[in-house]
């Protein structure tokens, strides 16, 4: 019989240990086949760990760190992501061949601690994390092949690390001017502390100088200049991580962050209006002149990112919950678009749009793909990016924000023309001379097949979904009687 603390920290003990094993075949001349038949085999045995310990609530080290429905349930999103990126990857062509077992050793690691970074609820243990996180993927950017006359995965791995440098820097002195205020580290204990000072000028600097760490893995502007230059400079599978699962992890903590201030906090929620203004405009307005499909999702993602904070605008449950739809959707939809991207790549080289043209009689499968995963980010119905913005939209009109509400329907209407410039070349555009079929393998086949029933299924039905977050944020939005995350 499984003790209950084990079952709690399953999901962890089960990618720590297969980081372990990854570690050790790469110590010898390991061949990427089974660095990778590894990496798959951890994912699929947590996400079979996250399942099973949906329903455990465990306090570990001392309060640092706490297991409960929120945390879960975010675990299961993290685990099927990682299969996912897996089956992604493929052979990794545009991996230097020395380094790929390597690669499948950070990939686990950076899971890890995204993992982990959900369940912290101390800021020392949300900091490990935050490193754990973040540092593999530094590594896994110049680890792209170098191309004669091309390096710019040097360039963009170092803009990636000074930037994270950066955010982080102004992160921490955020958290020390909060440490400062309320003498503990332990945000249960802080969230109590701080209510009856979180409209002072300290307070409101703290927490919004301690957002920027999670801004910066959003690519929230003005923390957003590495993200159009590290998806183009990153290998395609490297850039179809960063695009998603940190996402997720950094609207997670924001979710814990935000709800330290209270609902009627004007300040915070007029900065947050700010930043998903700029965020939605920039992006948009940046990506309708892109070429290379990599950099037009960049900027998509920053857009993305503005209308995640829409959520946050609201500073009640209701919003929270659709920030966390909203992302953990916007997952599943750059996943479609990325898998296509590395499928139709010669080597492992970038796409550029054109190239996309006569995708539907190369690939019909890889066609109906990105074209649901395009109108999902358009955000038309019946896809979950149409629920997903309808969630976020109904949460701010409900909290009187209608100017914000206008301008994220406008700044959709701006996304809908690019996102249709794309599809026009895959449907409609005709590859020049005679085009070779791409062949799909069957790992290809069905993370295509399970990409696309969950962008439609979570369109449809979204209601299990949506009520699963609403009561798993029970234990975080419950107040200063219960704490962030307690009963």
């Amino acid at each position: 019989m499984i003790s209950s603390f084990v079952m709690a920290f399953l999901p962890e003990l089960v990618l720590l240990t297969g980081a372990l094993g990854l570690f050790v075949v790469t110590l010898g001349v390991a061949p990427q086949k089974l660095a990778r038949t590894v990496a798959l085999g951890v994912a699929l045995a947590t996400i079979a760990a996250a399942a099973l310990a949906l329903g455990q609530h465990a306090d570990l080290f001392s309060g640092a760190y706490r297991v409960d429905q929120f945390s879960q349930l975010l675990k299961l999103v993290f685990a099927f992501g990682f299969a996912c990126i897996l089956l992604l990857n493929g052979e990794l062509p545009d991996i230097r061949s020395a380094v790929k077992a390597e690669y499948h050793l950070f990939l686990t690691l950076s899971i890890t601690g995204l993992v982990m970074l959900v369940s912290c609820v101390d800021i020392i243990s949300l900091v490990v994390a935050l490193e754990l996180s973040s540092f593999p993927l530094y590594l896994l950017v110049p680890m792209r092949r170098e191309r004669e006359g091309q390096k710019s995965q040097m360039e963009s791995a170092i803009k990636y690390i000074m930037f994270g440098v950066a955010a982080n820097g102004i992160m921490f002195f955020g958290l020390s001017y909060l440490y400062g205020l309320t003498g503990t580290t332990h945000l249960p204990e802080m969230v109590a502390i701080l209510q009856p000072v979180v409209h002072s000028p300290l307070a409101i600097v703290g927490l919004v100088m301690a957002f920027c760490g999670f801004y910066y893995k959003l690519a929230v502007f003005p923390f957003h200049f590495w993200t159009p230059d590290v998806y183009q400079g990153a290998s395609n599978e490297t850039a179809s991580l960063i695009a998603s699962l940190p996402k997720v992890g950094a609207v997670a903590v924001l979710v814990r962050l935000v709800s330290l201030a209270t609902p009627d906090n004007q300040t915070i929620a007029l900065l947050l209006t700010f930043l998903a203004v700029a965020s939605m405009f920039y992006g948009n307005l940046i990506a309708l002149v892109q070429k290379d499909l990599k950099r037009l999702l960049g900027f998509s993602g920053i857009a993305h990112a503005g209308y995640a904070l829409i959520g946050f605008v609201a500073l009640d449950v209701a919003g929270y919950t659709a920030a966390l739809y909203y992302i953990a959707g916007y997952m599943l939809m750059i996943l479609a678009c990325f898998v296509v991207i590395c499928r139709v790549s010669r080597d492992g080289t970038n796409v550029a749009i054109e190239e996309l043209a006569g995708l539907h009689r190369r690939s019909p499968l890889l066609a109906l793909t990105l074209l649901v995963g395009l109108f999902a980010l358009a955000g038309l119905p019946p896809f979950v990016g149409f629920m997903a913005k309808l969630s976020l939209l109904t949460a701010a009109w409900d909290q009187r924000h209608f100017a914000l509400v206008i301008v994220a329907v406008i700044n959709s209407a701006i996304a809908i023309y690019y996102y249709l410039q794309v599809v026009r070349q895959a449907v409609f555009g005709e590859a020049g001379g005679n085009p070779t079929p791409i062949v799909l393998t069957w790992p290809t086949k069905v993370l295509c097949v399970v990409l696309i029933g969950g962008i439609v299924l979570l369109g449809v039905a979204p209601g299990t979904v949506i009520d699963t977050i609403s009561s798993s944020l029970a234990f975080v939005t419950s107040g200063p009687a219960t704490a962030l995350l307690g009963h």
